[in-house]
């Protein structure tokens, strides 16, 4: 018999296959804005942003997931997130984060106001490490570590 309360789930990136759940719900990063999707949710196609991705398992509690880049898609029976970059967040190594993070300030600092290609790599680099720290910071919050 088929659950009509849970959800097929996957993060997919070209390296490997990041989670295959059954979840509640997921809240998921797109151009639009966070978009949460519940079981019998409208078929549906978006383009992910950096951002945190929070899942709420049937019994488990919630996962958090840093995503950057690619596509959300939403099917009858499954929610697939094809991202360019994602990780589970107790993955994340919080000091290489900060390193990545002060690096790329300091890049920033450097450029010259005409190159605006480099300008916005850079801020868009910024924007992932900030998604990653914030994604650590949400799944610390979870599971109440310090």
């Amino acid at each position: 018999m088929e659950n009509k309360k849970i959800i097929k789930f996957e993060i997919v990136t070209p390296e490997k296959h990041i989670m295959k759940e059954y979840v509640k719900q997921v809240t998921i990063p797109t151009l639009e804005g966070d978009l949460t999707i519940l079981p019998k949710h409208t078929p549906l196609v978006a383009t992910l942003r950096s951002g945190v991705l929070e899942m709420t398992k049937e019994d488990e509690g919630s996962e958090v997931a840093f995503v950057s880049g690619g596509f959300l898609e939403v099917l009858r029976d499954k929610v697939v997130v094809l991202a360019d970059v994602a990780e589970r967040a107790e993955e994340i190594d919080e000091s290489k984060v900060e390193e990545a993070r002060a690096k790329a300030e300091r890049e920033m600092a450097e450029i010259r106001a005409e190159d605006t290609e480099r300008f916005a790599n850079i801020s868009a680099q910024i924007e992932r490490e900030l998604a990653r720290t914030k994604a650590l910071r949400r799944w610390k919050h979870l599971k109440n570590i310090k």
